[in-house]
C-alpha cells in the first residue's frame, strides 16, 4: 500500500491533480506533512496528515489543520472533510478541533485494500 500511495509517480500524479502538500519542519528537521485538495463546490478534503510521534501533543497537528483552514478559507471554502479509520484514536484529536462524523463508509482503494472509515467534517 505504501508503494501504491507514496511512490514518486503516485505523489507526482496527486500534485498534478491538484493536491497541495505541506511539510512541517522543527528547525531543519522534517516532523510532519499533510496534503489536501479541492473536492468540489466549496468543500476541501484533508487527504493525508502525519506528525512524528515525538511531535504529537505539542500542537503540531493543530498547527497543520489551522494552516490548511486559513488557506482554504481564502479560496471560499465552507468545510474541510477528512477520513479516519474507525479504530484510529486520532478521531478524538479531530473532534477537539471541531470535526464531526457525518458518515461511516467503506472505501475500496484498489489493489485489495479497503478503508473502513468515518468521514468527518469541520464547518468553516
Amino acid at each position: 500500500m505504501l508503494e501504491y500511495m507514496y511512490s514518486a509517480v503516485s505523489l507526482q500524479t496527486q500534485m498534478e491533480n491538484g493536491s497541495q502538500f505541506i511539510f512541517v519542519l522543527d528547525g531543519n528537521e522534517p516532523v510532519g506533512y499533510a496534503a489536501y485538495f479541492h473536492k468540489g463546490h466549496d468543500i476541501y478534503k484533508l487527504d493525508k496528515i502525519y506528525v512524528l510521534p515525538s511531535q504529537q501533543g505539542k500542537g503540531t497537528g493543530k498547527f497543520v489543520i489551522d494552516y490548511i483552514v486559513n488557506e482554504i478559507k481564502q479560496k471560499g471554502a465552507s468545510a474541510l472533510q477528512l477520513q479516519v479509520h474507525r479504530q484510529n484514536k486520532a478521531r478524538d484529536f479531530y473532534e477537539k478541533l471541531g470535526f464531526v462524523v457525518i458518515e461511516e463508509k467503506d472505501f475500496d482503494i484498489g489493489h485489495g485494500f479497503f478503508m473502513n472509515d468515518y468521514v468527518m467534517e469541520k464547518k468553516l
